[in-house]
């Protein structure tokens, strides 16, 4: 079992911020920008692209209902999504809030947020999911 599916079932905390029966979305506790959200599908699969094309479809509108709440809760240009899967072998979009397309170079610094900032971000993503 995947990081991320315990993440999923509980057994690991997380700053949830929309779920579904099929999906989770929670905060990256490395984020570039505040409102970094991964989504990941419940049934673990390792690579995007090996899943079913009905769940990969449903995957990403799940994924632009989160985009949409993240934009809400953090006004920016546009929220970028990026998958690259090599860290953790279980399927995961990341949406990070951008300003330029330099808020999406995955080697930038990270943010350094205290518990209580991490909390608030995933309550006002959560307020904002439809």
């Amino acid at each position: 079992m995947s990081i991320f599916s315990k993440i999923a079932c509980g057994e690991i905390p997380s700053y949830k911020c929309a779920e579904s029966e099929k999906f989770y979305a929670f905060l990256d506790i490395n984020p570039l920008q505040k409102g970094h959200t991964l989504v990941i599908p419940r049934r673990e699969v390792d690579y995007i692209f090996d899943m079913e094309d009905d769940d990969i479809a449903e995957f990403q509108v799940f994924a632009k209902r989160v985009a949409k709440a993240i934009k809400k809760a953090f006004p920016c240009i546009k929220v970028g999504q990026a998958v690259l899967g090599l860290e953790v072998p279980h399927a995961h979009i990341h949406l990070i809030p951008m300003q330029s397309e330099k808020d999406m170079i995955f080697s930038n610094p990270k943010l350094s947020l205290s518990q209580e900032e991490f909390e608030e971000i995933a309550r006002k993503i959560r307020e904002n999911f439809e």
